[in-house]
């Protein structure tokens, strides 16, 4: 199973560019995950929504042009699984309008997995948007919980909006305490990791700096590498073991995050 999260900054955007066409051709995922797509379903191309390769499932925001998640999922592989489902919904969300969840399960061979494309709030645009962040995060780990002790595999991606140690950013020291890389932020994954989950490329790449997948486009700070480590996939630290790569793919363009891939 191959899996790609990449927040896309403009889904229609990556596909004028060529660039999410080149992602798929390149990488070949069985999932895709999508975040801040900003834009609804009628508004996509073919290519988008009636793709020959990849069952297309979307969660738009109720705000034009806003936030938005995603999961792809190759026709081929579906094939292979029971029990399809596709759900939007967290409990207790406070940001339910936003479109921050896609959440697709299934089963092989009597075995559950659950898939969530998730786009975590920035949380600076006001004391109420960063009030709801937090709570969000609280929400997510709780289902997360929920999910794991039905049975079945979980596996979560996205952008999380919170880089976790000093080392997932190019410049901490300037950056403490500020949203992104706040205390009440990194405490929320120390939780997560406390629940026994993990930071599944952090896990394999314990002490490795300098390599990250967020980065401003508008001081051209890719071109110098100051960047933010803001994408995750986390999982169940029993996953581990069936990790056969983790890599963020960093010559990818098209949006200001590059995308993560990970092979189990």
């Amino acid at each position: 199973m191959k899996i790609i999260t990449w927040n896309v900054n403009g889904l229609r955007a990556v596909e004028r560019k060529g660039e999410i066409q080149k992602l798929v051709e390149n990488e070949n995922p069985d999932f895709l995950f999508l975040q801040e797509i900003k834009g609804k379903k009628e508004q996509f191309s073919e290519f988008l929504t009636e793709n020959k390769i990849y069952s297309q499932f979307y969660h738009s925001a109720e705000k034009a042009g806003y936030a938005g998640t995603g999961i792809w999922a190759k026709k081929t592989f579906l094939e292979k699984c029971d029990n399809i489902n596709f759900d939007t919904e967290v409990p207790k969300n406070p940001v339910a309008d936003e479109g921050r969840i896609s959440h697709l399960s299934f089963s092989i061979k009597n075995k559950k997995y659950h898939l969530l494309s998730i786009y975590f709030p920035n949380g600076g645009k006001s004391e109420q948007a960063w009030a709801e962040k937090l709570i969000f995060f609280d929400r997510v780990l709780d289902f997360m919980n929920e999910l794991r002790k039905d049975g079945g595999e979980v596996i979560i991606g996205g952008d999380m909006n919170v880089a976790h140690r000093e080392i997932d950013l190019a410049r901490p020291k300037a950056n403490d305490g500020r949203i992104g890389f706040h205390p009440e932020e990194r405490a929320w994954v120390d939780q997560v990791l406390k629940n026994g989950w993990l930071d599944v490329w952090r896990s394999k790449n314990f002490e490795v700096e300098n390599i990250y997948s967020y980065w401003d486009m508008k001081t051209r700070a890719r071109d110098r590498n100051v960047g933010w480590r803001i994408d995750y996939f986390f999982a169940d630290e029993k996953i581990l073991r069936k990790v056969k790569e983790i890599k963020y793919i960093s010559e990818q363009m098209g949006s200001d995050h590059c995308p993560l891939m990970i092979e189990l």
